[in-house]
This record gives C-alpha cells, structure tokens and sequence, in this order.
C-alpha cells in the first residue's frame, strides 16, 4: 500500500462495548467497556440490558479511543463494525452507530464476522496457514485458516458451546457469571476424579457438550447440600477436565488428517491456562507449536475487529463503496463461513 490509513473499529455483539483505532496493522489505542457488573446479579447476560448499555456507553467509549489515539474523527478513513454473530439488539447498537458515522463522515462501512475476528486476533503474533480452535460463550470450532481471508470449518459443536456449559453448570452451582473463570479457579484446588460418564463416551462425542453439560447437572441435583459442598472442587475439575478432554481429543483428530505445524486459540475460553497447558503437552509430542492471543484479544475486543478489516478488505484493496453498507442489516447466526465479500 502507498498511503497508511487510520481504521476505527467498534465491537458490540454481546455485552462488551469497545472500540479501537489503528494505523494500518497496528493498535494504536483499544477501549472496552464491561458490563459484567450489570449481568453478574442475573447469573448471565440479559439482551436488553446489554444492547441499551451499548447505546449509552458507545459516545463515551468511542471519544476515550479517540483521545488516547489522537485520532479526530474527520481523519478516519474506514470504520469497521461486528454485524454478526451475537445478540440481536447488542449487534444493531453497534452497526446503527457505525453507519451513522460512516454516513456522517462519507467513508466507507467494512462488515465483520465476529468469528473470523476472534481468529484474527492471532494476526498479532503469528500468520497463517494454522489450525484453529475457536473455543468462546457461543461457538466451539475447529477451523483451517489457510489465509487471511481464507477459513474452512473442519468441525463444530451442534448443541450447547463449551463456554456455554461453564457457565450453565457455574449457574447450578450458584458460583457467580461469567462461569469460565470461577469454575477454573475451583477446578486448580479439585481433583478430577468423578466420571460423569464412561471415558470411552468421551472419545466419540465430537465437538458436543450437552451431554456433560446435562450428566453434570444431574449429578450435581442427587446431592444434599453439604455432600454439594464437600465436593465443590471435585465435581469443577472433573466438569473441566472432561470439556477439555472432547476438544484436545477433537483437535488431534482433525490433525491426524492433514498436515499440521500451527495450533492457535481463539475465544473467551482460549484463556483457560488448563486448556492451554493440555494443548501445549499434546501438541509437542506432535512437533508442533502452538499459539494463544494475549488475555486481552482472548474475550471481545474492537482490536480483533480492525484486524480482520484490514486483511480482508483494506490490504487486498477490496474497499466497498462509501454507501454501499449503509442498508446493512445484523445477522445473529451468522456462520463462519458467511460473509458480505
């Protein structure tokens, strides 16, 4: 490219409110705003709450990364915006503000798929071709990154996600939301000693939690409150270990099937250090490396959404039109695979 160009990127899908500005590939500010305190007494995310915390919070978010950027908006070149996957009415916060700007600023709208930018968010520190586990509250897949505008899904969850299931049991074991890094943390002081279900069922469940999910609730409802109680730890690290277990098994299947030499992680849930560290021991014995985003690109963040806009539409120069996004609609299922290029 001849000319670096200033990208403002908004994140909205489900109850983070953030916003980026870059130069090119590079960050030059990121902002989120949590909502957790406002979900937390619910025991999980409310939508409506969610998408009118967004209304309120996107003036504010967006002059703070601006301010940190130094950045005027009259100097942006392209804002990029999550159109899909998420919450209905957290996506259309973010997609009206985004083409209001666009259309106040008469620059061009890019569309993100909100998965493909959790797995951008590995473009900070390494480049494809890799294997992807995207592992988040919503999704759990196995995908090829060939390139960076190139992704094949080799397998996926048909039922509930892996960070979904942390947090449903979290929720019956009354432990607070999000559930991922509570159950974690009792899990480290556990021992996985409790079989839900057969080992051997297990191995041929692919990328399924619901099964786990239900045996682990049922398990948990048989005991009194203080049988409950003395086994906290125990049923968090069986529950853990087992998740864990179906997606390191279903990732070095998919590897055994082609040639693989990169393993990323992508999501909330790549941050789970056992996950991590499960991933990493099998991953050596196979030769091969393996790669996790900082903590920061793990959950929503606006940084992941400016870079899949700048390798997809910006570095190829597949740059929309001004106005061509201003009838964008939101998309809550979007897949992986879909996209508006």
């Amino acid at each position: 490219m001849n000319k670096s160009v200033k990208i403002l990127a908004i994140e909205t899908s489900c109850d983070d409110t953030a916003v980026a500005c870059f130069l090119d590939n590079i960050e030059i500010s990121s902002v989120v705003h949590s909502q957790l305190e406002e979900h937390n007494k619910f025991g999980g995310v409310v939508p409506e709450i969610a998408s009118r915390n967004h209304i309120m919070a996107l003036p504010t978010v967006l002059n703070k990364a601006l301010i940190e950027a130094r950045y005027l908006l009259q100097e942006i070149d392209y804002i990029a915006c999550t159109y899909g996957a998420g919450l209905q009415g957290a996506l259309l916060a973010g997609v009206s503000y985004s083409k209001a700007l666009s259309y106040a600023l008469n620059i061009p709208l890019l569309p993100i798929n909100h998965i493909q930018a959790h797995i951008a968010a590995n473009f900070v520190t390494t480049a494809p071709p890799f294997l992807c586990l995207v592992v988040s509250g919503g999704h759990t897949s196995l995908v090829w990154v060939e390139s960076y505008t190139k992704f094949e899904t080799l397998n996926s969850t048909t039922d509930d996600a892996m960070g979904e299931c942390f947090d449903k049991v979290a929720r019956v074991l009354e432990l607070g939301y999000p559930g991922g890094p509570i159950i974690e943390q009792y899990a480290q002081k556990g021992t996985p000693h409790i079989e839900f279900f057969k080992h051997a069922k297990t191995q041929n469940m692919g990328l399924s939690f619901s099964g786990l999910k239900t045996a682990t609730i049922n398990y948990i409802k048989k005991l009194d409150k203080e049988s409950l109680t003395a086994q906290m730890y125990d049923i968090c690290a069986s529950f853990s270990k087992t998740a864990i277990d179906i997606v390191v098994s279903n990732t070095f299947k998919e590897i055994s099937k082609r040639s693989v030499d990169k393993i990323v992680l992508a999501g909330g849930v790549s941050a789970n250090k056992q996950l991590q560290q499960e991933i990493t021991k099998q991953s050596r014995k196979n030769n091969i490396s393996v790669s996790v985003p900082p903590l920061k690109y793990c959950t929503d963040n606006a940084t992941m959404v400016a870079l899949c806009a700048y390798y997809q539409y910006i570095l190829p120069k597949r740059i929309p039109l001004p106005k061509q996004y201003l009838d964008l609609n939101v998309n809550s299922g979007l897949e992986l695979s879909q996209s508006l290029l």
